[in-house]
């Protein structure tokens, strides 16, 4: 019986170990910070557009705890006659809603430059409570995104620099 306790303890122990080291996995600390978008393009080639035009504006935020929002806007949205977002023609709507995104929740980092996100809230409905993994690479203050499940459908690449950088 001793022995029995005695191993079950060291599985016990074991197991929180691992589990304790797996939930305490820091976030890429590269990744870590405020990023301003300076462009998005979806497809490639000759088929490549600029879904939020040729100056997109947003900011993808890290923080260290494993935390994330998105904010991107087109950097021509219209903006509502009324001066009351509640008010807005049915053209302004469309406009606002075809040219904004906004998501936020959890994140985690892969080995192979992945950022898996977990989405708990977002403007695209039908991304709450959705998964997705992304790639990403960082160089000096540029970092470039890889996503192949961009809400218009398209893989989209985003080219980002660090926050407060004036340098790009």
């Amino acid at each position: 019986m001793t022995q029995f306790v005695a191993g079950a303890a060291a599985a016990l122990a074991l197991f929180t170990f691992a589990a304790g080291t797996a939930s305490a996995q820091q976030p890429d600390k590269n990744l870590v910070g405020a990023w301003t978008i300076v462009s998005i393009t979806a497809g490639e080639g000759d088929k490549a557009t600029q879904p939020y035009g040729p100056n997109p504006r947003g900011t993808q935020v890290y923080n260290p705890d494993g935390r994330f929002a998105v904010v991107v806007t087109r950097g021509d949205l219209p903006k509502v006659a009324s001066n009351n977002r509640t008010t807005s023609t049915p053209e302004e709507s469309e406009k606002i809603a075809h040219g904004s995104i906004g998501y936020f929740g959890s994140y985690t980092t892969g080995a192979d430059n992945s950022v898996t996100i977990q989405i708990e809230g977002a403007t695209f409905a039908n991304w709450v409570g959705t998964s997705q993994k992304r790639t990403y690479t960082i160089s000096g203050d540029e970092l470039i995104l890889k996503n192949p499940t961009a809400s218009s459908g398209a893989a989209v690449t985003i080219v980002m620099k660090r926050a407060g950088n004036k340098s790009m």
